[in-house]
């Protein structure tokens, strides 16, 4: 079905964006403050989108000469989200919050300039060593494990979760700042995020 390397892609870029880090902050506080949020979310949405394609790309490459590699994907991406959904239910157990201080520079009371936010949110993207791990290796070994043509459906439901993910925590931030300041929240959260990696990867193993 093609729907499943769209879901599939969608729950697991939805639950490693998710996750607490300096960008969400950041993200979160220029939302707040409704300052170039914007630019900051699109530098966000835009790198995500190129690192899912380079890391579907590059996986794509690799199995079309090695297509052991697609066994080992399978097998790796399944272990991966069951053993990511260990964590994610080890976080809801002891649950922390996302505040604007998070990422607030010194002498952040002033405002921030275009330039300077964009900067800010790229080295936050880029320099990030965790994001490469997440969107180019492990997105890019589980989009692989869907084979021909469902990891480029996957990239897309992984792109689509970024998209919606930061226009939310950008644009809805006023209103999502009491749910994200409240461990209970992501408690629910990373409890919904455990499910999902689990039934992801039971489904990887039976797909």
């Amino acid at each position: 079905m093609a729907s499943f390397p769209v879901l599939a892609g969608f729950g697991s870029g939805l639950s490693l964006i998710a996750a607490i880090g300096a960008q969400n902050a950041f993200v979160l506080r220029q939302g707040i403050r409704r300052e170039h949020v914007l630019p900051v979310v699109a530098v966000c949405i835009a790198s995500d989108a190129l690192l899912i394609l380079a890391g579907v790309a590059g996986f794509g490459a690799l199995t079309s000469q090695a297509p052991w590699l697609l066994v080992a994907a399978r097998l790796g991406g399944a272990a991966f989200l069951l053993v990511y959904a260990v964590f994610a239910a080890r976080r809801a157990l002891r649950p922390a919050a996302l505040t604007v201080e998070d990422a607030a520079p010194p002498g952040s009371d002033r405002r921030t300039g275009a330039q300077a936010a964009v900067l800010t949110v790229a080295a936050l993207t880029w320099l990030n060593p965790h994001v490469y791990l997440d969107t180019v290796v492990l997105l890019g070994s589980l989009a692989a494990a869907q084979g021909d043509p469902g990891r480029w459906l996957f990239a897309v439901g992984a792109a689509v979760a970024s998209l919606l993910w930061f226009s939310a925590l950008g644009f809805g931030a006023r209103g999502l700042r009491r749910f994200f300041a409240r461990p209970a929240s992501w408690r629910v959260l990373d409890g919904l995020v455990a499910v999902v990696m689990a039934a992801l990867a039971v489904s990887l193993l039976l797909h």
